[in-house]
């Protein structure tokens, strides 16, 4: 089978890793690491959380939308999060 056809083999929300990128004094951040801190807590994903201010490429690319939730690396959402969306993205 074609490399290219292969669908991604699916992860346990276990082993996903949720990113929140954002910077401190911002209330839209803390709502959103609530969330986060809740999905993951009942889904045993891992969490992180990156400060926007103390890093160049991540004030380059994010400013405008912080707080940024990544998946695994990937863009999720910005701004605000749904946590039945993002349930769904841990495939929970």
């Amino acid at each position: 089978m074609s490399p290219l056809l292969r669908r991604k083999e699916k992860k346990r929300p276990e082993e996903r890793v949720v990113t929140l990128i954002g910077k401190p004094g911002c209330h839209l951040c803390d709502d959103a690491q609530e969330v986060i801190e809740k999905v993951c807590a009942e889904t045993g994903a891992r969490w992180e959380k990156k400060d926007i201010s103390e890093d160049e490429e991540l004030y380059r690319l994010h400013w405008e939308q912080i707080p940024v939730v990544l998946v695994d690396g990937e863009q999720h959402t910005f701004w605000r999060v749904n946590p039945e969306r993002l349930r769904r993205a841990l495939g929970a």
